[in-house]
């Protein structure tokens, strides 16, 4: 594991966490209630880190919402600040473009 995502767990447990206008927008086309995402980064699983990415460290995750089904999440830090996170965009992982247990591009 990466370390991006255990930073991520740390400041969303502190409440230092912000969904960008984006990620809103994605979670209404989805039905997925923002809380469901704070709450469960605790037990994400870390699918893809991007520790280098241009814009500051970001983790892709597998969390589940409070009905068991698989959400994608993005979450990151701005690059050169420490706080808060940032959950950029979340969706429900294409079946057709993903391993059975959503950990895996196919």
């Amino acid at each position: 594991m990466g370390e991006t995502l255990g930073k991520v767990q740390k400041l969303v447990a502190a409440g230092n966490a912000l969904i960008s206008q984006h990620a809103y927008d994605r979670l209404a086309m989805n039905g997925i209630l923002a809380h469901e995402i704070e709450t469960g980064v605790a037990t994400a699983i870390e699918v893809e880190d991007y520790p280098d990415f241009h814009k500051g460290p970001s983790v892709l995750v597998l969390q589940q919402d409070s009905g068991g089904k698989p959400v994608h999440v993005v979450w990151g830090i701005r690059k050169g600040s420490s706080a808060p996170a940032v959950v950029i965009t979340a969706y429900r992982p294409d079946p057709s473009l993903w391993s059975s247990d959503f950990r895996s591009r196919l």
